[in-house]
Order: structure tokens, then C-alpha cells, then sequence
């Protein structure tokens, strides 16, 4: 008998035991932090994803489970460049040792390179993918080429206007200097 893993419920010991795969393709509104980043939401945005899981030697104290994530979608953003639509691109692939609690986590956080996580029987594997792919968003989204002529004036008609407009206020400060010549 083959044991079924879900997602939302993952236990990682056995997963991992089990030399588990999972794949997903799920809509982009199933997550619901990456979904606030987007502009322009629709049923048709995936978020494809791919785990597996294995067990490996932790370096003496036995068998570690470890997960390797691969996940892609692409994200409708406002290019910060033409303030226009611009599809950003996002991929990441992560491996995870998991560890006895988060005590443990912490504590070999700097002696170690590899991402550390708590084990758990009730692993949220969506909860990870859409930590990972909210890491990926760039700071600044913007197109590599902006498809408009990007305007790179720091004013405007109006605003030239209306300081023309403005008195000098030195102007006022001139008429109360004295003329050292004529006195």
C-alpha cells in the first residue's frame, strides 16, 4: 500500500523515508500573500512547483530528512521604471535539512550552510513555496527595456509656470541695502 502525502499536511519524516515526489500546478490565488503582490490578478496565473524528499547522513548522528524545492510562476507587477505592466519571472530552488524543533534550528543556524527547518508531521509544504517565492520578488520590478520612452524631466509645464510667477524673495532684501559708495 502506497502512502498518499497532501501538501497542506505534510508529514516529513515519512516523506522523506518514502523517497517522496510531489508536484503541483496550482492557481496563484491559492496563495494568498503572493497574490497580494500582483497587479492584475487572473484565474489563468500557476504557481508550478516540485519536491522531493530523501533522508542522508547529518554527519555522524544518523539520518536527516531533506526536502528539495523547485518552484516557478510568473507575476504581473508595475514596472517602477514607466509605471506599466511588466511580468516578472520568479524561480527558486531550495534544499531544507530538517532538524528535531526550532531550538535546534537556531542553534546550528551559524555552524551550518544549509537552510535549516523544525520538523513537523503537519508540514505546510504551500506555506514554504510561497515563503520562497516572496523572497524572490525583486525590491524594484521593472522591465530590462521599458516598452515607452521613459520621460526624464524633474518638472512639468505647470510647475515651471508657476515658479516664474514667484517673486525674486531677495528682491526685498536688495532694496534694503545700504550703498556703501554714495554715503
Amino acid at each position: 500500500m502506497t502512502k498518499i502525502f497532501h501538501p497542506e499536511r505534510l508529514d516529513v519524516k515519512a516523506f522523506a523515508k518514502a523517497g517522496g515526489h510531489l508536484a503541483g500546478h496550482d492557481t496563484l490565488l491559492k496563495y494568498e500573500r503572493l497574490a497580494q503582490e500582483a497587479q492584475g490578478l487572473h484565474p489563468d496565473l500557476r504557481v508550478d512547483w516540485h519536491a522531493d524528499a530523501e533522508l542522508r547522513s547529518d554527519g555522524g548522528q544518523g539520518l536527516a530528512p531533506w526536502l528539495h524545492l523547485r518552484a516557478e510562476a510568473t507575476l504581473p507587477m508595475v514596472c517602477q521604471r514607466c509605471l506599466t505592466s511588466v511580468d516578472v519571472p520568479l524561480w527558486v530552488e531550495s534544499s531544507f535539512r530538517f532538524v528535531a524543533d526550532e531550538a535546534t534550528a537556531e542553534a546550528m543556524d551559524d555552524e551550518v550552510e544549509e537552510d535549516l527547518l523544525a520538523i513537523s508531521r503537519e508540514f505546510d509544504l504551500h506555506g514554504l513555496i510561497e515563503d520562497e517565492l516572496l523572497m524572490a520578488l525583486p525590491v524594484v520590478p521593472r522591465h530590462d527595456e521599458c516598452p515607452e520612452p521613459v520621460p526624464l524631466a524633474s518638472s512639468d509645464d505647470d510647475f515651471e509656470a508657476a515658479c516664474a510667477e514667484k517673486p525674486n524673495p531677495f528682491a526685498a532684501l536688495a532694496s534694503l541695502r545700504v550703498d556703501k559708495s554714495g554715503s
